[in-house]
């Protein structure tokens, strides 16, 4: 198995790229198979849970062609099957999406529940109360959601609670409803935004994407379209608590300032110079950094996907921190992975009280999902001696190069195979 390992104590400094935002890219290649016309997305990011979409794509018939490393041309016109195998969703949970488009395009629809990295209880009683709401049967069998409609007809719907997966589910399936939809409390992330612009840039009339109330009235067909997906919020944030944990000087490019606020707004609160240009942002942290209260809230809040990375930095940080986690109930794995390089958390329900020490100490410790994953990382370059970061295949779900990223900010980082790799490592970094 593939592992990182890391010797700590540079601190990061230079540019860094930012790739384009995996979850917009999954909504929307999986809505680029709704016409039956060509349709090219860009600025697509290289990671496995992309590539385990494309090829779940290309097994229901679609045909998808990779232009360049960054660059997809999907043709949905040779779909022969609306039925998702399981195979696929229960790497990647955004396989769920194909249940919208499905759903909208050919009026059914089968896919397995979904899977995806184990960070709590996330349920798609949202998503089935919305398609119901337009008109199809949805029953559950044999573990495989089966949703069908003679039509789709546009509803009225009121989210019980903000949900960024069935805010997109349902704007796909509406977008090829009969007459006109209404979504309350639906989701604002930027990636709900991105996949309303290509829908509508494929034909489709919804207005409203960024605000808690969006407007969809229902089109025939939708047709051609070539379009870029925004830049990855995750990943730049990621980057800019890379900059802070290790007292570095980072500028991330690439990036729409506007997304970063929630984040941006912290690293100056703890005591980060933080600069903004048109599309970039630059991270310095010249001493040691302060206390501060963290919620995760849906955006415009405080992302969740972000709670693991800052814990890292105020683990560093001076005095007592609390990090409150009000989205998913089973996001604190990693602390116990901290505590191994003398972290001091405690984790009492949803909450995380944090008493910052100066120095971490590396250590042996295992990615237990994605963000976590990249958060142990963090930590692993901030820390004092060698760390080894264990089950890396979580953080390529999400990451792009992202060992060769760190390494031209100055990271002492490899990805190995084998033990005798990492005895190499330690030999060479002394």
């Amino acid at each position: 198995m593939d592992k990182f390992v890391i010797k700590g104590g540079n601190p990061l400094v230079g540019e860094v790229e930012i790739g384009g935002a995996k979850n917009a890219a999954l909504a929307i290649l999986t809505a680029a198979i709704m016409t039956d016309e060509p349709v090219t997305v860009e600025n697509i990011p290289d990671v496995s849970d992309i590539n385990v979409l494309l090829e779940a794509i290309s097994v229901i018939g679609a045909t998808t062609e990779r232009i360049d490393r960054h660059t997809v041309r999907i043709n949905g016109s040779t779909i022969g099957s609306i039925s998702v195998d399981y195979e696929f969703i229960k790497k990647i949970r955004a396989s769920y999406y194909l249940l919208g488009a499905l759903l909208g395009k050919y009026k059914r629809a089968e896919v397995p529940l979904p899977g995806g990295c184990n960070i709590g209880s996330r349920p798609i009683d949202q998503h089935l109360k919305g398609f119901r709401a337009l008109g199809a049967t949805v029953e559950i069998r044999h573990g495989v959601i089966v949703a069908s409609a003679e039509n789709l007809h546009g509803a009225h719907i009121f989210m019980d609670m903000v949900s960024v997966g069935a805010t997109i589910n349902i704007m796909m399936a509406a977008a090829l409803a009969q007459g006109n939809t209404i979504i309350e409390n639906a989701a604002r992330e930027p990636h709900v935004v991105d996949t309303a612009n290509f829908l509508n840039s494929m034909g489709a009339n919804i207005k409203g994407a960024g605000t808690d109330v969006i407007r969809i009235r229902g089109v025939e067909k939708l047709h051609r379209s070539s379009y870029a997906i925004v830049p990855d919020m995750i990943e730049a944030g990621t980057y800019m608590f890379a900059a802070a944990a290790t007292k570095g000087d980072v500028l991330v490019k690439n990036v729409i300032p506007k997304h970063l606020e929630a984040m941006t707004a912290k690293l100056v609160e703890i005591g980060c110079d933080v600069e903004e240009f048109d599309d970039a942002v630059r991270i310095t942290a010249k001493h040691r950094l302060g206390r501060t209260h963290v919620k995760t809230l849906p955006y415009p809040g405080f992302p969740t996907d972000m709670q693991p990375q800052i814990s890292v930095v105020l683990g560093l940080a001076e005095g007592t921190s609390i990090v409150t986690e009000s989205i998913f109930e089973n996001r604190f794995k990693y602390v116990d992975e901290l505590a191994r390089m003398g972290a001091s958390i405690k984790v009492e329900g949803n909450t995380a009280i944090i008493d910052g020490i100066a120095t971490l100490t590396g250590a042996r410790i295992n990615a237990p999902d994605l963000r976590a994953g990249a958060a142990l990382v963090i930590a692993g370059l901030a820390a004092e001696g060698i760390t080894v970061v264990e089950d890396i295949v979580y953080i390529e779900r999400g990451y792009e190069d992202f060992d060769k990223k760190l390494r031209l900010l100055g990271a002492e980082i490899e990805k190995v195979t084998e033990e005798r790799e990492i005895q190499k490592f330690r030999l060479r970094v002394g």
